[in-house]
Order: C-alpha cells, then structure tokens, then sequence
C-alpha cells in the first residue's frame, strides 16, 4: 500500500512562527533550501521524512501535530453549513473544502462564522421577538457556540491549566487525597467551607470569604465544586491570560469560558495529568475503576480521557458527546476523525440514545462513519438526581469512543469481532451531509445528491438517492 503524502502547510508555517524564525533560517536549520520550504508551506510539496526527522530533532517537536489539527474539523463544519438551503446548489465539491480548510484555515474559520452569524440572525426573526429597531437586533455569535467553538479547536486541551492543576494537586502530603489538599489551601486563605441545603451547586461570598456547597449532591460533585472554586481563587490571573489570548467577542462568551477554564482545572486537579493517564493505561480505561481510583464520577472520567491530548504524552484520541433526552448534543468534543454536528442532533443509529433504554449499564457499539472509519463507542445514561422528593431528575447519556485500532487498549474492546466488516454498524453525522443512500433513518436529503421520486412507487423513504 502507498504511504500518503503529508501535506502540512499552514502547521508548518504555524510552527516557524511559534519559534520566531524566518523562513531562510528555519529552512537552514531543517537542511532544505528556501525554494523547498517556500513550496512546502504553500502545500505545492507535501512534508518530506528529512523534514520531519529535523522537526523532531532538532526543536523537539511532537511531529504528530503536523498530521492533525483543525482540517477535518473545518471540513465537517463548512459542509455542514454549506447543507444549509440558502446555498442550493452553489455548493462547492469536497476536495475545494478541504483545499480550503489545508492553505486558509482561517478564511474557512471566517465562512462558519459568518454562517453561523447568519443563521442566527435568522432563527431571531423567525421567533418574533421584537428584535427590529432594537440596539441588540445586530447579528451576533452566541456565546456559547463560542465558548464551545474555542475548546473544540484547542483539542479540548488547555497546556498551562492543565499543568497549573497537576502542579495544585502535586503541593498536599498525600498527592492520592485531593480533597485533603484543597482543603488544606481553603484553610491558609481563610476561606470557610460548609455543606448547605442551597439551591445551587455552590455559593461562594467574597466579602464573609464563606464557601457553601450544596449537601444534596453526591461527593464527587462537591468535591469537583470545590475545586473549581479553588481556580477561580488561586489562578484567577492565569484564566484571565488564557482569556486575554483567546479574544471572544463579548463580555459573556468570555465570562462562560472562564467558568469553562475552571471547570478544566477542577478536573485535571481532581485525575492529574501524568497519573491518570498512567491508571488509565494500566486498568485498560476501565471507566468504573477510574471512577473509584480518583473519586470522580463516571461523565467526569470519560470528559477527563478526552483530554489527553498534552504533546509528547498523549493519550488514546477519543471523542466525547453527551445528548440530552430530546437527543440533542449538550457537550462534544473529539481527538478523532469523527466530528459532531454543530446543530441538532446525533445520528439516531448511534448506541449514545439507546443507553436511555438500558440506565446503569454500558452498552458497546462498533460503527463506521461514511468516510469508512471504524470505531468502538461505548454509551452509558448519567442521571441526576434533583435532591430530593418530587425534584426533577436531569437524565443524559454520554458516550466514549476511539477508532477500533486502539480497541486492545480497552477493556470494553475484549470479545468484539473487529475482523468482520458486518459488526460494524453505518452512522453518520448529521443527515444533510450523510452520503449514504439507504439509511432507513434518514430525515432529510443529503447534501450534493440528485433525487429520484417516482410516485408510483414507495420505499421506506418517498425519494431514491442517486
């Protein structure tokens, strides 16, 4: 089989200018002439071994950045917003998308942007909500998508956070009680610490420095609460940095990404870095074992594992999504090829909905996206519980999955037939840009195919795809 020719270009000018050199000294320091670096990082030549080799040796670069990235992502999501209506059949083909997404990443960036500002422009028009001669009726990018877009496109990986907790968690006598040590730092900064019967998850007053945890949740939660209160006190300056790079465009995407950066601290504190990921190699990623070992709860231990992504120890790339009742996706992110839509729902194939038929148990799924990927998803509901008689329960499920060629390295892997080509059930993304033609759940057309409807004549669907 032909090895693939590694086409990097806008990785490799990002990294020459991560390190500040020009382009003939860094092609000096690679051992390729100017004209060949030039050809490279404008994609006229793909990433040769020697280049590769020199990256590594010579700056000490984990060269594995240069085969992944954004492209896919940008892809996914430029296809997705191209499925919408307004462009008909304007639609360019995939190989200008992903031309696009290799050598203008951010004019791609710019087109989801303004597709997304666009349509949600439109959804405020059609909901009537007396936004003409309003001061906010300007389009604007909701927060959240933001918010969610900024981690998303960072791997879900935050380097200085994520070592500022493994470093928080490194200060107690017993680096295995991280309860011990946090309450130890409340103590020296003279914060009081009391379980209540609140109606929140955590109250915390600056001025009585008085920090209330909610006594109707379970452990784990008041401990991650803890924790998260812990950021916001002890690295307020390093958030407000990250914050600072990341330029959102309003005071509310950035006051939701700090609580989404101490959300991230509060969990690397909780399983450090190198620690957990060494346990989570050594007990196979045996969520319920991680679970127990760290004192975390099962949603907390998936999210943790699809962080893994720190350069030079990287985990298992694995994706993670968790989809309310109604199917639609509350959190996703994903190390992997597969990516989520960022509208609506999951595929209605994939196990993450049937996990609400089966509470308490995960379920295994090898699948395969139309891009011919195989992976193994494991699925599992997560309730929780309002407290107390008569509240309202908040149900999810969650699901955790890897391409099936890190299957081994899981405990869920053992007794699957990944050799048959048939376990492997066909999901896809979203229908509007799922090419397959004969998905018994389809709800709407796919993008860039003719349809055939022949009236005297009904199938499972009223159209045939060509």
């Amino acid at each position: 089989m032909a090895t693939q020719k590694l086409y990097a270009g806008a990785k490799l000018r990002e990294m020459r200018t991560r390190i500040g050199l020009t382009q003939k000294n860094f092609a000096a320091k690679l051992g390729v002439s100017l004209p060949y670096l030039n050809q490279m990082e404008n994609n006229n030549r793909p990433v040769s071994t020697t280049v590769i080799l020199a990256l590594a040796q010579e700056f000490g670069m984990d060269v594995t950045e240069l085969s992944t990235g954004d492209s896919e992502r940008l892809v996914s999501d430029m296809r997705e917003a191209l499925a919408d209506p307004v462009f008909a059949d304007a639609a360019p083909p995939l190989a200008d998308l992903r031309l696009t997404a290799s050598n203008a990443p951010s004019l791609a960036r710019a087109f989801i942007e303004l597709h997304r500002s666009y349509r949600e422009t439109q959804e405020r028009l059609a909901s009537l909500d007396e936004a003409l001669g309003r001061e906010d009726a300007r389009p604007q990018a909701s927060p959240w998508d933001e918010v969610r877009d900024f981690f998303h496109y960072c791997d879900n990986y935050i380097d200085a956070v994520d070592r500022a907790a493994e470093h928080f968690a490194s200060r107690g006598r017993d680096p295995r009680d991280i309860r011990a040590t946090a309450m130890a730092w409340l103590k020296t900064q003279r914060v009081e610490v009391q379980l209540s019967d609140i109606d929140a998850l955590r109250r915390y007053n600056p001025a009585t420095r008085k920090l209330l945890l909610s006594s109707s949740t379970p452990p784990e939660t008041q401990l991650f609460q803890l924790l998260l209160q812990i950021a916001l006190l002890d690295q307020d300056r390093l958030l407000e940095a990250t914050l600072d790079f990341a330029r959102f465009h309003s005071d509310e995407a950035r006051a939701i990404a700090k609580i989404g950066l101490a959300n991230y601290f509060a969990g690397a504190a909780l399983m450090p870095y190198s620690t957990f990921l060494q346990a989570a190699q050594d007990c196979r990623h045996d969520l319920e074992i991680l679970s127990s070992r760290f004192g975390a709860s099962i949603e907390q231990v998936a999210h943790r594992l699809s962080t893994l992504q720190r350069p030079g120890s990287k985990g298992i790339p694995f994706f993670f999504v968790r989809v309310d009742q109604a199917g639609t996706i509350t959190k996703r992110h994903s190390a992997t090829r597969l990516q989520f839509a960022r509208f609506g729902g999951a595929c209605p194939l994939w196990n993450v909905h049937q996990a609400f038929e089966t509470p308490g148990r995960f379920l295994r799924q090898l699948a395969e996206t139309p891009d011919g990927v195989h992976y193994i998803s494991l699925a599992r509901d997560v309730s929780k519980p309002g407290g107390s008689y008569g509240a309202p329960v908040r149900r999810y499920a969650i699901a955790l999955g890897c391409e099936v060629r890190h299957a081994g390295s899981l405990v869920y892997g053992d007794n699957l037939d990944v050799s048959t080509a048939s376990a492997f059930e066909p999901i896809g993304i979203s229908c509007r840009i799922c090419e397959r033609k004969t998905c018994h759940q389809r709800s709407v057309p796919p993008l860039e195919r003719r349809l055939t409807i022949n009236t005297d004549q009904r199938g499972v669907l009223p159209y045939q795809v060509d």
